[in-house]
């Protein structure tokens, strides 16, 4: 309804408005006009109308609030009309009112916050929920109460935290009952939840119209119920649910907070109203525990009984924000006068072009200080007695929290909270804000529930619709491998290992699935799985059951079930035997890894040698016996059978690694070696998809399998290089024919066939690793119950051993004894013994350098006199003397050394008796020393 609509309503009330420019009030008038708006005989208007009445006396009572000011109120009962609803706040322009409390209704505020956008003219609702209301459309209407936003994502949490998937929202056919359902749709939605069913009524449903819609909803699928509605039509729809059998076990059932506004003001109900609600969970606006809180509810039975003509009625929450918006409004007036503001009004430009005839629009006026008034109203910050009371930025209560209520006996109990900022807790909202927020599953609790049926068990939330339709169930008319599905000839009825599973899965279930199965093919080529799941999504089917692989694009169109069969695309190729050769013994080691054995056996012996040749008689003699026993010994280590002993610690700590090194390429060699000889070895120029993507021949793949698209999409190979095969057969004779036949290189297909197919086809065989991983499972709509119902019953059947016998069943390999025939055995590669080398390299280089760091301390110590007496003697002649000490036996070296000691004592003796002769004799000495150690190392030989 715009404006000019609202004003032509007015030709009936013309008398209410009178004629005038401007009306100008001191700053700190004596008193202040206020309106309020609302329904004086419901259950919120009953307990409102005392509130604020209460709060009026209370502020004007506190002359420290206002400075003197008292608040006048003006109250116009709505009277569950829109039409007076209008016509009242139109009344409230006579006295020059600054602003108004309510309404009540959602429908009625959408309304009238036009009136107060024009006339700016802050509008207050303690009642009106509707999220929509928050929208910029309306900058006058301020809330001061949660919004229905909230209230809604309470109830998306609740369902999320009982894995409910989808709910039925029963509600009120207006702006109030609609707004609140699309709130909660998208509260839902964020959640993985849905609204499976929306059932509407009008504001003025009668028994009759409530029934009808009952029966209804009784035939949909979910049985998670959220009624959004009026207080009087919600006990009337519970009074018929009760007369269908819907209050029962199964059921659950949600009001939003109209029913424990119920409770709270006409609490106890007659025994026949509470029995209609018996298991039901409702929510109720929390306001903490608080010193106002306690003075003001023990206040409220002396306020109902002086004040309503049918006995005091108990107080809601509603009451608790009535009269805070009362107090707030005081507090944001007191701010408007501190700032300078005055209650002036002036006449609409617009109107005024309107004047004359009998409607007298130009009488209507502007509050001149409405925006600053707004803007105080907005920034408020106060305590009330509903707790801490401050908008947010988005003019949103601080806050909002909702206490979940389980009705159950004569009365109700609290089985947790729900806040905006932690979720659901069984501990009160203040004692959550102090610490971070956590919305983690683990974290989101409530108390135990008794549902409907009064049973504790958590219901199943949905059941199998009861209006007769069968599920159905598309099936594909396969034309090969029929031992995953296949139609019965002359029958409606489908077997295989498919059908099998899926009937097994069923009887699992706690509840019966009457279906039928619909074959989805001509029978004349394998049908697309891909497009049989789409038709899911366009209602053609209620689910498919068959061999369907679960991929990508498919997943974002239906949900699948747990995987009953692993499965993945590999290659199949033509094989063909290898014989073992004369040569096969030199194929264990690959020619690198030959070399570097050799070579290494070599470099050993040497090693060894340099360690032992000083002191071990094994590894002495002739240049051409050395020679041969390094060769000998070195690659008689081979086979453990070197005869020589070691006798330096070097020597054998290089000779004990090396001995591990040998043991270990000895095994690797024979394992291998026995392998190549025993084992039946195939060969194909195939090795699997990399060789099949760089090669140019065609590629042949089972027709209708997602094998097409993938090829094309993922790996770019042309269309043109694929074949569709139709048929083992056709794979067969088209593998066999080969490229150059017309046939082609290689099939690439899921593995579940591939293996059926290797089953009676020796003569192939996958090449190449599995280059995709993936399952088969059932397909059913999104969010579909039935789908994690059946997951469930597929793992039990993995479990107990049920899905090994079906498969053993039905795809037992027959002919070949193995689906797989093994390829050509891989060769031992150098790398695989890298570390091996490595180590005895290290040790072979540390035990050579701790040898010659030994000779060259030993060498320095004997030959030292020598170098002093030479003086500067070439350095040739240094590294020769060092090489023929180094040649020298041990035992040799150390005669020497002890001969040249006792010739040195004998020395200094003749030097106290003769000591003019003392030094030609010493150097006479050390001549025949030098010339007898040359002559040593020439001759080769060592005693």
């Amino acid at each position: 309804m715009n404006l000019f609509g609202i004003l032509v309503l007015m030709v009936f009330h013309r008398g209410y408005f009178t004629n005038g420019g401007s009306t100008n009030v001191s700053a700190r008038p004596d008193v202040v006009n206020i309106g309020s708006i609302f329904n004086f005989d419901s259950f919120v208007g009953r307990v409102a109308k005392v509130a604020i009445e209460a709060a009026i006396e209370d502020v004007n009572a506190n002359p420290a609030l206002l400075g003197g000011t008292k608040l006048k109120l003006t109250m116009y009962d709505s009277n569950y009309s829109g039409f007076l609803g209008i016509v009242e706040a139109l009344r409230f322009m006579e006295g020059e009112t600054v602003a108004i409390i309510g309404p009540q209704s959602s429908d009625i505020a959408h309304v009238i916050s036009h009136i107060a956008n024009e006339l700016q003219v802050p509008l207050l609702s303690f009642a009106a929920a509707d999220p929509a209301l928050s929208s910029l459309q309306y900058p006058f209407f301020v809330r001061t109460t949660p919004s229905d936003l909230f209230q809604m994502a309470a109830i998306a949490d609740i369902v999320q935290h009982y894995e409910w998937r989808g709910v039925i929202a029963i509600y009120v056919d207006d702006e109030y009952g609609r707004n609140g359902i699309a709130a909660l749709a998208d509260q839902l939605a964020a959640k993985r939840c849905h609204i499976s069913y929306k059932a509407a009524l009008v504001s003025e449903a009668n028994r009759t119209d409530i029934m009808d819609l009952l029966v209804k909803v009784a035939l949909m699928e979910s049985r998670i119920l959220v009624l959004h509605a009026y207080t009087d039509m919600g006990l009337d729809l519970f009074s018929a649910a009760q007369y269908l059998g819907m209050m029962g076990s199964g059921y659950v059932w949600i009001a939003t907070n109209w029913l424990s506004t119920i409770l709270d003001t006409n609490y106890p109900l007659p025994s026949d109203q509470m029995d209609n609600i018996q298991g039901v969970i409702t929510l109720r606006m929390y306001t903490p525990e608080s010193e106002l809180k306690r003075k003001f509810v023990s206040r409220w039975s002396n306020l109902t009984s002086k004040k309503m003509a049918n006995g005091p009625v108990g107080l809601s929450t509603y009451g608790l924000y009535a009269y805070d918006t009362v107090w707030l409004l005081a507090h944001a007036i007191d701010a408007f006068f501190n700032q300078g503001g005055n209650i002036s009004f002036s006449n609409d430009s617009r109107l005024n072009e309107l004047h004359g005839g009998i409607l007298h629009l130009d009488a209507m006026s502007i509050f001149n200080g409405g925006k600053l008034l707004l803007n105080n109203i907005l920034q408020v910050n106060m305590t009330g007695v509903t707790g801490p009371f401050k908008f947010t930025l988005d003019r949103s209560l601080i806050l909002p929290a909702y206490e979940v209520i389980n009705v159950i006996g004569t009365g109700f109990r609290r089985i947790g909270y729900w806040s905006n900022y932690s979720g659901l807790s069984v501990l009160p909202p203040e004692t959550l804000y102090t610490k971070p927020p956590n919305r983690s599953s683990s974290n989101q609790q409530l108390f135990s529930v008794i549902w409907p049926g009064q049973t504790t068990k958590k219901p199943r939330g949905w059941v199998f619709p009861t209006n007769g339709r069968l599920l159905r169930i598309g099936v594909p008319n396969r034309v090969s491998y029929r031992e995953f599905v296949a139609k019965v000839p002359g029958t409606d009825m489908f077997k295989g290992y498919c059908i099998d599973v899926f009937t097994a899965a069923l009887n699992l279930l706690p509840y019966a699935v009457p279906y039928k199965l619909i074959p989805y093919g001509d029978g004349k080529i394998n049908p697309s799985d891909t497009e049989l799941v789409r038709l899911i999504t366009a209602g053609v089917y209620d689910a498919a059951v068959g061999d369907i692989a679960i991929i990508t694009n498919r997943t974002r169109m239906v949900d699948f079930t747990q995987p009953y069969i692993e499965s993945g695309l590999v290659v199949v190729a033509p094989v063909r035997r290898l014989n073992s050769s004369a040569w096969a013994f030199m194929k264990p080691f690959t020619p690198w890894m030959w070399c570097v054995t050799g070579i290494s056996f070599l470099i050993v012996g040497v090693v060894v040698w340099i360690l032992e040749h000083r002191m071990n008689d094994d590894f002495r003699g002739p240049p051409r016996k050395q020679c041969a026993t390094i060769l000998w010994f070195s690659f008689s280590t081979l086979f453990f059978a070197h005869k020589e002993n070691t006798v330096s610690t070097l020597g054998r700590l290089v000779l004990i690694i090396w001995l591990f090194v040998v043991l270990i390429i000895n095994s690797s060699y024979t394992a291998s070696l026995t392998s190549i000889l025993t084992v039946q070895r195939l060969s194909s120029p195939i090795k699997g998809i990399e060789s099949l993507i760089m090669s140019k021949d065609p590629i042949g793949y089972q027709e209708g399998s997602f094998a097409r698209n993938y090829l094309i999409e993922e790996f770019n190979i042309h269309e043109s290089r694929l074949v569709p095969l139709n048929s083992p057969e056709d794979c067969a004779k088209a593998l066999k024919d080969g490229p150059e036949n017309g046939g082609v290189s290689a099939v690439v297909d899921e593995r579940a066939y591939i293996e059926l197919f290797l089953s009676t086809q020796c003569e192939f065989s996958i090449v190449g690793h599995e280059f995709t991983k993936n399952g088969w499972g059932f397909a059913f709509p999104r969010d579909s119950p039935l789908a994690v119902d059946m997951s469930t019953a597929i793992l039990q059947m993995s479990e107990n051993g049920e899905l090994q016998r079906i498969h053993d069943k039905w795809l037992m390999s027959r002919a070949c004894s193995s689906p797989e025939s093994k390829l050509e055995v891989d060769r031992l590669q150098l790398k695989s013994f890298s570390g091996l080398f490595l180590l005895c390299g290290l040790a072979c280089s540390l035990a050579l350098l701790i040898y010659f760091l030994l000779m060259a301390r030993q060498f320095s110590r004997h030959y030292s006199e020598d170098f002093e007496s030479s003086g500067r003697r070439s350095r040739s002649a240094h590294l020769q003397k060092f090489l023929s000490f180094v040649d020298e036996k041990e035992e040799t070296v150390k005669s020497r050394s002890k001969r040249k000691q006792s010739e040195g004592d004998s020395t200094r003796s003749n030097d106290r008796d003769e000591p003019t002769n003392g030094s030609s004799s010493k150097k006479s000495h050390v001549e025949i020393c030098s010339d007898k150690n040359v002559s040593s190392f020439g001759s080769g030989t060592s005693s």
